[in-house]
């Protein structure tokens, strides 16, 4: 076993673990709840392993950040059992000291602790006399792998047969953030800001993508707990998630940037922001970029507690569609256009998703557990179907609100090829944007019980066309 030397970062104090593992326990009810914390994964032997990032629930519930952890909550019983072994001197000498495994379930409000190797134990006698153990689906084959020696469920069945009681707890618990989780968000919104003054400043032509994301990935390493996720960032904008960075910026090409940091306590920031390399936006580049800055800040304005974020984004479509209308790219009704999906050539995602620990927060539960309910379900068009988010909103939501506008160049000719809905899109104008590439802006919201509704999250970072080359030349 690997132990990192970070003394377990305990995010918050005592309490407030203790009072989110009672109710867990009472929303469940019955049975045994188990959690598991996560492992090392060794990149290329046991002892170099990747950067440890621990389970994000076992994080929300007891908030101890090194690996070979493991929790049972008892519902029927009120007992916390937290489940380690303490290091030895081989791993004293190697990685530093750690307090003792006792020591640190007292740190997170939990008085009673078991060696490793009593987890199957405890949960072998809780089984024979017809208990329910719930567990969350895992997400990494090592977990998957330890359901089966624990519980007998081959790891291909592991995520199917995971407690939807629970799943449904643990989401309605971690979907509303407290006040100093929101601080814990804005302490990352902090550093993008700077993230995002530095790309700005550095976005220039000839300097290779993968300069720009040393630079700001560095600055997060330096100022917080690194990144939030791997950036994206790319002069190939129609690319939503690139995985590369070999491209050399060229005079005339727009740069997507979608990145974010992460707390030191491992909440996350989510910012987006396309810029014009060299600094100046074309007058095309400008009319694209407005409508989707326009989509974004209509969505924004209408984020309000019992609004449907399903309905914001469609409303964000129409916008788009509207914009394209004007500039000869689409034709026909706007409203029949987004009914029918039309827009989704140009805004194949959704609108946006939930944010906390992690920057997809709970999507490792079941994305339809977070973002859908029984009376919302999951559409089955295409571009709407991406859309993470749908059900009401309630204060203490944190939501990205990241509409996006792209010409992909292989969708086009798909469509085009099958007639898709040439009543509403103008294909001979839309070939004519073919290299274009693609724009996406992004902010954080916080949903509050406000007259207003909603709070944008973070110091602004520069947004409109004005204010982008303002900053890109060095004036903001």
């Amino acid at each position: 076993m690997v132990f990192r030397p970070k003394g377990d970062l305990t995010m918050f104090e005592a309490g407030t673990y203790a009072e989110r593992r009672e109710r867990l326990r009472k929303q469940v009810g019955t049975g045994l709840i188990l959690i598991l914390g996560n492992e090392d994964s060794p990149m290329n032997y046991a002892a170099n392993a990747y950067h440890f990032k621990q389970d994000n629930s076992f994080l929300y519930f007891f908030g101890l950040d090194t690996p070979g952890l493991a929790a049972v909550l008892d519902p029927e019983e009120g007992r916390d059992i937290l489940f380690g072994d303490d290091i030895d001197m081989e791993d004293i000498i190697w990685m530093g000291t750690l307090p003792s495994v006792a020591d640190r379930a007292a740190r997170v409000g939990v008085k009673e602790t078991m060696p490793r190797a009593k987890l199957a134990e405890v949960l072998n006698q809780a089984r024979q006399k017809g208990r329910t153990v719930h567990f969350l689906p895992p997400y990494r084959s090592q977990a998957g792998i330890l359901l089966q020696k624990l519980l007998g469920i081959p790891p291909d069945e592991a995520k199917a047969k995971a407690s939807p009681s629970l799943i449904k707890a643990v989401v309605a618990q971690r979907l509303i953030k407290s006040p100093a989780e929101v601080r814990e968000i804005e302490k990352a919104l902090a550093v993008s800001y700077d993230m995002y003054h530095l790309a700005m400043k550095t976005a220039k032509p000839g300097v290779r993508e993968q300069d720009i994301v040393g630079r700001i990935e560095g600055l997060a390493f330096s100022r917080a707990n690194g990144t939030a996720f791997p950036t994206i960032l790319t002069i190939n904008g129609q690319i939503l998630h690139n995985h590369g960075y070999a491209n050399t910026l060229k005079q005339g090409r727009l740069l997507v940037i979608d990145s974010g940091a992460e707390s030191p306590l491992h909440y996350a920031s989510d910012i987006t922001r396309t810029i014009p390399v060299g600094g100046k936006f074309s007058p095309k580049q400008k009319e694209i970029y407005e409508i989707v800055e326009e989509a974004h800040d209509q969505a924004i304005d209408r984020m309000k507690p019992g609004a449907l974020y399903r309905d914001i984004h469609l409303q964000a479509a129409a916008v788009i569609a509207s914009g394209l209308k004007d500039l000869g790219l689409m034709k026909g009704d706007v409203g029949q256009a987004v009914a029918n999906g039309a827009h989704a050539l140009f805004f194949p995602h959704g609108l946006g998703h939930q944010m906390g620990l992690g920057v997809h927060d709970m999507e490792d539960l079941g994305e339809d557990y977070v973002g859908y309910d029984d009376t919302i379900k999951r559409s089955a068009q295409f571009g709407l179907a991406y859309l993470r988010f749908a059900t009401a909103l309630k204060p203490g939501h944190v939501l990205t609100v990241e509409p996006g506008l792209y010409f992909i160049p292989a969708l086009i000719d798909q469509w085009r090829g099958e007639g898709q809905h040439r009543d509403f899109i103008n294909y001979d104008r839309v070939d004519t944007y073919r290299s274009f590439g693609g724009v996406r802006v992004e902010d954080n919201v916080l949903l509050t019980a406000t007259a207003k509704g909603h709070r944008l999250l973070g110091r602004l970072i520069p947004k409109s066309v004005r204010d982008i080359e303002k900053a890109m030349a060095g004036r903001a």
